[in-house]
């Protein structure tokens, strides 16, 4: 009677104690691409090109694409997006400046740039993996679908930049602000009385 509860948990441990060993080296590769900007989104447009060769190739799957544009266009709004929207929350964090006189705070993303990417690629590999299955290949007319897609772009994109303009911010890294110094105006410098 003593061997009945003891040996059936550790019998049952190895796969479950695989599956975590195995999702830990997944982290640590993943995490390991961090700094790798480049590389990760060469990565990404190569996965991108796989897919549309396939949605090409098989001529189907519109409405998984159309699905996926929807998702990316949805991780592009959050990718561009302030973390703290000045139109919504008062926040006793840093805000976006308004006024030329307001101290220099940093943009922070709403989604940061390695999730936007590792959300981005799941995406398209996910959805690789549905034109495997005739489930998802629903007939459609995809040319409706196409322009639906580019004028639901348009209009966010209009209502983004307007926001952008608005509260005066760019969600890009330019690169590090160079202090030059005051200009010398060429109304001084001309009139020496010579």
């Amino acid at each position: 009677m003593e061997g009945i509860g003891g040996d059936g948990a550790s019998v049952a441990s190895p796969l479950p104690q695989w599956g975590h060993d195995a999702w830990r080296m997944y982290r640590y590769y993943l995490d390991k691409t961090t700094p790798h900007t480049a590389y990760r989104w060469i990565g990404t447009l190569v996965i991108a090109a796989i897919y549309c060769l396939r949605v090409y190739y098989v001529q189907g799957f519109y409405i998984v694409s159309y699905g996926l544009g929807i998702y990316l266009l949805n991780l592009l709004i959050g990718f561009l997006s302030p973390l703290v929207d000045p139109e919504l929350e008062v926040s006793d964090g840093p805000l976006l400046p308004t006024k030329g006189s307001d101290e220099f705070k940093p943009f922070i993303r709403r989604l940061p740039e390695f999730k936007f990417w590792y959300s981005m690629t799941k995406a398209f590999c996910i959805a690789f993996a549905m034109t495997f299955f005739s489930v998802f290949d629903v007939p459609v007319f995809w040319p409706i679908l196409l322009c639906y897609w580019i004028v639901l772009f348009a209009l966010t994109m209009r209502r983004q930049i307007a926001h952008m303009i608005k509260y005066k911010y760019i969600p890009f890294n330019i690169g590090k602000q160079k202090y030059t110094g005051k200009k010398a105006s060429a109304s001084s410098s001309g009139s020496r009385g010579d």
